[in-house]
């Protein structure tokens, strides 16, 4: 941090401040949004301050579709707004339906409250669980606050009784005097998503960053905090069109305005350019080594824990003996050293008691106790090269973690994490049965869990990997039942693929969580993930095994959802639907927002599909009102 003399900070901080004052709008909200209790700048919590050249204006503001609101009809109910109008603005039909999480621009009529705060009132009928957090936050995404709805309803939190209609100020703002004097003629109220920052807000809109720091009173000598479910104004000179409402990617940093910098930077990069093509040479030389000594080892149907396993062209080969190329497996194992602790096959026994019956998990999964610890050590008859290949690239809270390997006599050993509480499938499919239980609240975490560690192999791994094979008894649970997807061994990395899918003549899975495309035609994409996910949701809302649902007479799990979630029959048909284990232990709106969103994993186009970021983000708001639900 640097520190300034106090005789030359003050002038230039008086200086800047005078700037702001003539220059600004409004002040930047930040995180009050998100305290419900924080008090302080009541204008800035409450609403935009009326302080423009006019009381009322036409303003916009932008909105994310939601599981509930993605279409015309159900956006404009929800905000108040003319359908007609927000159809117009997005360059849609008024029966358009849009895709998850697609952002929308909402025109609305702006006005004075009070001649205190800019809003446009709508009106939301109360739901089981909500409070004003939710309501601002989940519901309205931070278009309105916690302060701006107690002020306007004057109703309070213990006495918001479902059924309660009450009025929701949305934030939007009219331009001042000085910006209407600089050409603008509206103010978008932007809602902030995770990854903007105010430069690539601002190329989106065509205009500069300064001009959206003034407009919000934000400083320009330092890059800005901006947070989600806030909203920044936008001053624009022109009306918002649909084009600008596309995502784009972060722009490449700006070049050092230091020759010298500059071509320090340039060096860098040709030695890391060096080194990493060095890497991957190195590291492709390992995978044909291993693949050449493990590759044609013979397969049995393990692969596949099920009865309804469908496999074309298994490999066949002889089975491979340590002694048959020792000294290459050795440096196979060398090189796996550089990543995980290779344990030496004496080691494992005395961990395991010799593989005893006692130690033994499930299958050829067994318990086993290193150094004072508890693992799972798995013994495989088969190729391990994708599984640990893949396991060196990821570091996840909820991946399975690989901490050592070992090989004798053809086998290959692999250390996890242990998991104290087993595989998902134990508590959901036998719960009445063995007395395990899991509430409402530990099913959406676990579901939460398992759609975050897909998003983070989906999109934050490099290239993408696909987990090929999720289902309840591949993810497994720690101590405080958070859930880890694990069992790799069919996962695919779209390394090298210029299209967003592959294609594969050896189809291989388990029957029920299979996509379509990729039954039908071998077509792979991180969406064959997203139509498991869909399925393993279902299973664990109801306690049933997907291929109960076909042994009912379900042709279809979409067209099943469809009728499940019929208006005339949604809450009768679900409870029917939801496990009876929970014996009614669920807030029944957050059941049925759940039970949409399944419906839209599993749809028969892939691209209908959302991506599993916006799974997150749906999920998270379910967990976060089922949290409120049981506190209350």
């Amino acid at each position: 941090m640097h520190v300034f003399p106090i005789t030359l900070f003050f002038p230039l901080s008086l200086l800047c401040s005078i700037s702001i004052v003539v220059q600004a709008q409004q002040t930047y909200i930040g995180l009050a949004t998100t305290s419900c209790h924080q008090t302080g700048n009541s204008n800035s919590m409450r609403g935009y301050t009326c302080n423009g050249a006019n009381p009322n204006c036409q303003a916009y503001i932008t909105f994310r579709t939601q599981p509930f609101h993605n279409s015309v009809t159900t956006m404009s109910s929800l905000l108040g707004s003319d359908p007609s109008q927000l159809a117009e603005a997005n360059s849609v039909s008024q029966e358009a339906t849009f895709e998850a999480n697609k952002m929308v621009i909402v025109p609305v009529n702006c006005s004075c409250s009070g001649n205190q705060y800019y809003q446009f009132n709508t009106s939301y009928v109360v739901q089981r669980g909500d409070s004003y957090f939710l309501i601002a936050n989940n519901t309205f995404e931070g278009l309105s606050t916690c302060q701006a709805l107690q002020d306007q309803n004057g109703i309070p939190e213990g006495d918001l009784f479902p059924g309660t209609k009450i009025k929701v100020p949305l934030r939007c703002a009219c331009p001042s005097k000085n910006q209407t004097e600089k050409g603008v003629k509206y103010l978008l109220s932007y809602l902030v998503a995770s990854s903007d920052i105010v430069f690539l807000i601002s190329e989106r809109f065509g205009v500069s960053t300064e001009t959206i720091l003034e407009a919000n009173t934000l400083s320009s000598q330092q890059p800005p905090n901006i947070y989600p479910f806030t909203t920044l104004l936008v001053p624009l000179q022109d009306k918002p069109s649909s084009n600008q409402t596309f995502e784009s990617s972060p722009p490449p940093p700006p070049p050092s305005s230091s020759n010298n910098g500059s071509s320090n930077k340039k060096w860098m990069y040709v030695v890391v350019g060096v080194v990493g093509c060095v890497a991957l040479i190195l590291l492709v030389l390992c995978a044909i080594i291993f693949r050449k000594h493990f590759g044609n080892k013979k397969k049995d149907d393990s692969v596949i824990v099920s009865e309804n396993f469908v496999a074309i062209e298994k490999p066949q080969g002889k089975m491979l003996e340590e002694e048959e190329g020792s000294e290459n497996l050795s440096e196979i194992i060398s090189s796996i050293a550089q990543s995980f602790k290779v344990y030496s096959f004496k080691e494992l026994k005395n961990a395991t008691n010799n593989f005893s019956p006692d130690s033994c998990i499930q299958g050829s999964v067994f318990r086993g106790v290193i150094n004072g610890d508890l693992a799972a050590i798995k013994k495989i008859d088969g190729d391990v090269s994708k599984e640990i290949e893949l396991l060196t690239k990821v570091n996840h809270s909820n991946v399975i973690r690989l901490s050592g390997v070992s090989f004798d006599e053809g086998y290959w050993y692999l250390v996890y994490e242990y998991a104290a509480n087993g595989n998902l499938g134990e508590w959901i499919y036998s719960n009445t049965k063995n007395g395990k239980f899991l509430s409402w609240t530990q099913r959406l975490q676990i579901s939460l869990d398992v759609a975050t560690g897909l998003d983070y192999l989906h999109s934050f791994t490099s290239p993408p990997q696909i987990h090929k094979d999720l289902k309840c008894e591949n993810i497994v649970m720690d101590s405080d039942f958070r859930g880890k997807i694990a069992n790799f061994g069919l996962a695919r990395s779209m390394e090298g693929e210029s299209e967003q899918y592959l294609m594969t003549r050896h189809i291989v899975g388990t029957r029920g969580y299979m996509a379509p495309e990729y039954l039908e035609n071998g077509f792979v994409s991180t969406k064959l993930d997203v139509y498991a996910f869909g399925v393993l949701v279902l299973e664990i809302l109801t306690g049933k095994e997907v291929a109960d649902f076909y042994a009912e007479g379900n042709v279809d799990l979409l067209d099943f959802l469809s009728v499940v979630l019929s208006e005339e029959s949604e809450y009768e048909r679900l409870r029917e639907f939801m496990d009876h284990s929970l014996q009614g232990n669920y807030p029944m709106e957050l059941a049925i927002f759940v039970a949409r969103m399944i419906s839209t994993c599993i749809k028969k186009d892939p691209a209908s599909r959302p991506e599993m970021r916006e799974i997150v983000s749906t999920l998270s708001k379910a967990l976060d009102s089922s949290l409120i639900w049981e506190l209350s």
